[in-house]
């Protein structure tokens, strides 16, 4: 599935740019089924400069989603050639070509209407095409770039195309259907009655449209009509589980005909299923139900958008109406980074401990989930050590950084900013400080926020002056010129609302800064491969290809980050769950 997720993610791409009309019977959501697992869809289009805005980021994007796709074919190329060409002829569809351009050249409308979806497991990207015949184009150069005919096939009166993979027992099917290019991923052996769907000569009994489900969904969370999506887990882990999902049933056995090849092992042992992994699967489902996801603001100059965690009640209850004491976490931002965490470990430990002794109660039946009854049993110790001071007195950390910049050949960063920590014993934390630095030992922090200046043979690597700060809440360094006139209003700074966990928020030039020090890390360790390699000796693991698609991906990000104003991130728990909130600005 993760390969297909990369055949359909540049594809999927443009039509996120796609807008809807009127509700009709042949609209992309009038095909989709009403119980799908998993859909992406638009219901009204963005406007023009909002669209272009997308586009152009879009375009800064694409040489490091290339490299990405490239470098995926690669690594899958032994195991399944099928898959590898594939992956290659979709990044060479976009070589020398935009975004739009690509769009354009092959007839995909991007003021139409799309959906992506399940049927059942299989995946569906069915999009408006302003030039059916430019489609039709695209799939033969695609095909070229496969290397590889494709197959012509017809069902009830219905041309389509096929790219049969051997290895996986799976086929990529390519159609023009009336004004819509539809392509999915099917069994090689599909049924006529699914191909038909598929395809959409027959329609579900009940529709995503018939239902009004994303729109109901778009109200109940704030999202916008221009994406929206929705991830049923407690539709798709039964789906897996069962084993009774037609792409699920190929993938599954032809990976057990692989095992079974290499190690001798009948294959009928290697496909059972035991009853029991339904109904845990079910269990698990039932703790995370639904994901979902959509933009809450879209114009030139924002793309904010909400994803949302269902999750159990017990899950929800045990954060929700919790205010975290951490100072930092009910203020806006304005260093250049910032960054609020929640963390407090009493309650993490009780929430995490009560999940299992609940394993340990009523452990997972299904032999898959063997070692996740392992891992819970295991985590009773890890909640043990967690409890230990100063772990256990832990309650959140605030990081503000000024400045983060890496000179060229330099072993550190040059860092101005600060760092507090939250916790139930600020002393304490100083005092084990203290004993594990000596020099340490030497300093009296007071408890009435006052900076303390730390001694130079512990600054010395830093290259920069430090203080330490307390009160009876937190405990906070700060490092560089300056920054010691900062820390009292971050030992004083709002706590958080109840049910917020994090804060997070950086300006362009930080992110460009990381970005910067990051390629500078890649462009040391390609050097240095080089040199070893000039030496006669080993390289290292990551080839040259490897090395030269990161540079790339880097320089991509280089691009994209200098269009970046600013971006901020919350994490909130409510009573259904947990809330997930970004906002980017560009410039």
């Amino acid at each position: 599935m993760r390969l297909t997720t990369r055949v359909f993610a540049l594809a999927l791409a443009g039509a996120l740019l796609a807008g809807c009309g009127h509700k009709d019977k042949n609209a992309p959501l009038a095909f989709v089924p009403a119980d799908t697992p998993y859909v992406a869809a638009n219901l009204k289009p963005i406007s023009d400069d909002a669209r272009q805005a997308m586009l152009a980021q879009a375009d800064l994007q694409l040489p490091a989603q290339l490299a990405q796709i490239n470098d995926a074919a690669d690594r899958v190329a032994s195991q399944n050639p099928a898959a590898a060409r594939l992956l290659h002829a979709l990044a060479a569809s976009f070589k020398g070509n935009t975004v739009e351009g690509f769009a354009h050249d092959a007839g995909v409308d991007l003021k139409g209407r799309f959906a992506f979806y399940g049927l059942g497991l299989s995946p569906v990207l069915r999009l408006e095409l302003s030039d059916p015949k430019a489609f039709d184009g695209f799939v033969t150069r695609f095909e070229t770039a496969y290397g590889k005919p494709f197959g012509n096939a017809s069902v009830g009166g219905q041309s389509y195309r096929k790219a049969v993979s051997a290895e996986t027992h799976t086929e990529l099917v390519i159609a023009t259907v009336d004004k819509q290019g539809v392509i999915a991923l099917l069994p090689a052996d599909v049924s006529p009655s699914m191909l038909r769907e598929a395809l959409g000569l027959d329609r579900p009994a009940h529709s995503l449209q018939d239902s009004d489900a994303l729109a109901d969904l778009a109200k109940a969370k704030g999202y916008q009509p221009w994406l929206i999506g929705k991830l049923d887990v407690q539709r798709l882990l039964p789906l897996i589980a069962s084993g009774k999902d037609p792409l699920f049933t190929t993938l599954f056995t032809a990976g057990a005909e692989r095992e079974s090849a290499k190690t001798g092992e009948p294959l009928a042992n290697l496909t059972k299923i035991p009853p029991s992994c339904p109904a845990d699967a079910a269990r698990i489902a039932a703790r995370v139900p639904q994901l979902s996801f959509g933009y809450t603001r879209l114009d030139a100059r924002h793309q904010d958008s909400r994803l949302d965690v269902s999750l159990a009640s017990d899950i929800t209850q045990a954060f929700d109406g919790l205010k975290v004491n951490l100072p930092g976490l009910g203020e806006d931002a304005s260093a250049p980074f910032d960054l609020s965490l929640a963390l407090p470990m009493l309650e993490v430990r009780d929430f995490w401990q009560a999940q299992a002794d609940a394993v340990a109660a009523k452990p997972f039946a299904c032999p898959a989930l063997a070692d996740l009854n392992a891992g819970f049993g295991k985590l009773g110790l890890i909640l043990q050590k967690a409890a230990t001071p100063p772990v256990g007195d832990l309650i959140g950390l605030h990081l503000a950084l000024d400045e983060f910049s890496f000179a060229p050949g330099a072993p550190l960063p040059k860092i101005s900013g600060r760092l507090l920590l939250a916790t139930r014993n600020p002393a304490g934390l100083l005092g084990m400080g203290q004993m594990a630095l000596p020099a340490l030992g030497q300093v009296r922090v007071p408890n009435t926020g006052v900076p303390a200046p730390l001694p130079a043979n512990l600054t010395t690597a830093l290259g920069e002056p430090a203080w330490a700060a307390m009160n009876d809440h937190a405990l906070a360094v700060a490092v560089g010129a300056g920054e010691d006139g900062k820390l009292a209003s971050m030992l004083n700074a709002p706590v958080g609302d109840a049910g917020r966990l994090m804060r997070m928020h950086f300006n362009g030039d930080m992110y460009v800064a990381w970005i910067k020090a990051m390629a500078q890390k890649i462009d040391a360790m390609a050097d240095q491969q080089a040199a070893m390699a000039a030496q006669g000796a080993q390289p290292g693991t990551v080839t040259p290809d490897r090395m030269a698609g990161l540079k790339a991906r880097f320089a991509a990000l280089e691009a994209q980050a200098a269009h970046v104003d600013s971006a901020s991130a919350e994490v909130h728990m409510d009573s259904q769950g947990l809330v997930i909130s970004n906002h980017l600005t560009l410039k």
